[in-house]
């Protein structure tokens, strides 16, 4: 199965779907939204029980948000380090010098000890990542909005089509 298969069975089938049962155009830009600000917090490990509480408090769709945040994972990593050295320069602490390899090395060795020498680093990449989530969520929101709102209009238009209507 190519990507392009893949990325459509996962992404745009279920979205799909939602928009022919009902779910509205909104809702599903938010469940994104939501999903991939959660999804691209510095606390590996937190984010799918994150995701099913906002989902469930917010009402959102549970498979939605969940293929977005477990999609997100290697984009997670990839902001670990930025959101740790913005918490650097908000509280001005002094940088982390250790590499991605060795805090996973370390995590992996003793998970307790690991959060015990880095809980205020990791505290100041929260802090930075609660202090972007909103700005992200926002771009994500008005960002996918218009397109989910064009694709709820060409669907039933779509379906409606019959086969000798296209030809």
């Amino acid at each position: 199965m190519s990507a392009r298969e893949r990325l459509k069975r996962k992404f745009a089938d279920p979205v799909v779907e939602q928009l022919t049962q009902g779910l509205a155009p909104e809702k599903i830009a938010l469940t994104i939204a939501v999903g991939l600000t959660i999804a691209v917090n510095p606390v590996v490990g937190t984010t799918t029980i994150l995701c099913f509480v906002a989902a469930w408090a917010l009402r959102l769709n549970q498979p939605i948000i969940q293929a977005i945040n477990w999609s997100s994972y290697a984009l997670q990593l990839l902001l670990i380090f930025p959101f740790i050295r913005l918490g650097e320069k908000i509280f001005r602490a002094s940088p982390e010098t250790r590499s991605l390899e060795e805090l996973v090395r370390m995590a992996k060795a003793d998970p307790l000890g690991t959060i015990g020498m880095l809980g205020t680093t990791i505290g100041h990449a929260v802090v930075a990542w609660l202090l972007v989530a909103p700005l992200l969520m926002a771009a994500v929101y008005y960002g996918t909005r218009p397109f989910f709102r064009a694709l709820a209009r060409l669907i039933p238009a779509a379906r409606g089509k019959n086969v000798d209507d296209v030809a």
